[in-house]
């Protein structure tokens, strides 16, 4: 499914957890929303309708967008170095809804701001620059902000930050090859506690596996993307890469990991094994690959099996792809989005033989 989209290329994609609706920010210096509904009689398909431009404010491209997990809050990170903070009012006395409105602008990147990130509490929102470094920012009452640390691990830009999805553990990509994890000690200072090197070059982009994080995804300028499982043990944190995945020609951008349907992981467990989910991924090659994940029941040798499911070339015509996400709520599984140098917007669903022949 496509719609109509930005006016200039747009950046990336964020599916509201809590309401129905997609967005997507753009070169053109705005984020569209779109709400979408499903029907009784088609569960497996989507009607989108255009719903409103948020205009931004922002004096150059909006690079991403992130949404807080309540689905209230909406930030804005873009190339004028500034984040915006955005809420939607109440109007009438019917509780309608009303505009967008740029509740807070924080300040301090000294350029172009390139990713971000609520953590899953809510409580915490990271952020990083061209400036080489993340920014860790504690969330108050009425959209007020807090600098709680300013992380200079990395030697060259940084491309991504994702939180961890159960713990206050926040990981960095960068230009310079690798990857940093950030823990909080107990005076409540940030440091860098592992850098992971692997990658031949630079990594744009982070996902961890969403049940319980025991596993991190990357996706790097070498073509691959690999996987990285947190060792066992009290103290140092640690992560090893145990799975490179390989498929694209080009540039891996956007990766997104998702929890497979029940029926998957039923098959998974059935046959001794457990399913870690399905990752899709894009890039410069205008390909989408969505791979699953299975891990062999011996857990002290742990083995990643990997398996291409899906593969849509020219998936934006001619197109890079910048950014793709699986839809998050309940009922949606196998639901992505992809946003690409086009301007455009698609959704797509997968479906199994399994799940189609039931």
């Amino acid at each position: 499914m496509r719609f109509p989209g930005h006016d200039d290329r747009a950046w990336h994609v964020a599916w509201n957890p809590t309401r129905s609706i997609l967005a997507s920010c753009s070169a053109d210096k705005t984020v569209r929303l779109y709400t979408y509904t499903s029907s009784a009689s088609e569960p497996n398909t989507l009607k989108f309708n255009y719903n409103t431009t948020i205009p931004t404010g922002h004096t150059k491209t909006v690079r991403a967008i992130a949404w807080s997990p309540s689905g209230k809050t909406l930030a804005t990170a873009s190339f004028d170095a500034n984040i915006g903070i955005w809420e939607q009012e109440d109007s009438g006395e019917d509780g309608e809804k009303g505009e967008w409105e740029c509740m807070s602008l924080l300040e301090g990147h000294e350029t172009e701001c390139k990713s971000i990130a609520y953590s899953s509490t809510g409580t915490l929102l990271a952020s990083c620059s061209r400036d080489k470094t993340v920014w860790i920012w504690e969330v108050h009452p009425d959209a007020d902000f807090e600098c709680m640390g300013v992380l200079m691990e990395h030697s060259q830009d940084v491309k991504c930050v994702a939180w961890h999805p159960k713990e206050e553990i926040l990981a960095s990509a960068s230009y310079d090859d690798t990857i940093k994890l950030y823990l909080d000690d107990p005076s409540d200072d940030w440091f860098c506690a592992a850098t992971l090197s692997g990658h031949g070059s630079t990594v744009w982009t982070l996902a961890w596996e969403p049940e319980q994080g025991q596993y991190l995804a990357s996706g790097s300028d070498d073509h691959t993307i690999r996987i990285w499982r947190r060792l066992p043990g009290q103290g140092e944190l640690k992560f090893q890469c145990i799975a490179v995945l390989e498929g694209h020609d080009r540039s891996v951008y956007s990766i997104s990991w998702t929890k497979a349907p029940p029926y998957v992981s039923q098959q998974a467990a059935a046959d001794g094994q457990r399913n870690l989910g399905w990752i899709a991924s894009t890039g410069g090659d205008g390909t989408i690959f969505v791979w699953e994940l299975t891990l062999g029941d011996n857990e002290d040798a742990p083995h990643i099996r990997h398996s291409i499911i899906t593969r849509i070339d020219a998936a934006h015509g001619v197109h890079d792809l910048n950014s793709i996400v699986w839809c998050p709520r309940p009922g949606m599984e196998g639901t992505f989005a992809t946003a690409g140098d086009d301007g455009h917007m698609k959704v797509w669903k997968v479906q199994r033989t399994e799940e189609v022949g039931k």
